[in-house]
């Protein structure tokens, strides 16, 4: 299996998830992937939880995160770390992009 090494923004497509989500999948294998998400004000991530490890970078923004029993208001160069499994989920309280890193990568994203 060959290993692609470049991504360019050009070739990638930006998917329009609907209700003020928009997400772009960037550089990817089998172990991991990142994902540029883009928010509306007001548009909300429902809370959710999948066997994925994920970082979160807020690149412009600001959002209300719920990770497990723990809220937090977070903004432009901010970041959050969720473990597998652990339930979480985000309100766009000023529009914004958020860089999202998986480990393994997600198939259901491909």
């Amino acid at each position: 299996m060959t290993t692609k090494n470049y991504f360019p923004a050009e070739e990638t497509t930006v998917l329009d998830v609907g209700g003020g989500l928009k997400r772009k999948v960037a550089a990817h294998n089998d172990n991991l992937m990142a994902v540029e998400v883009h928010f509306e004000t007001g548009t909300v991530a429902a809370r959710h939880s999948h066997p994925h490890e994920q970082i979160t970078y807020v690149i412009s923004g600001r959002f209300e995160f719920v990770v497990g029993d723990e809220t937090y208001i977070v903004s432009a160069g901010d970041s959050l770390y969720k473990q597998p499994h652990i339930e979480h989920g985000a309100t766009c309280l000023e529009a914004g992009t958020l860089l999202d890193i998986f480990t393994p990568h997600r198939e259901d994203f491909l």
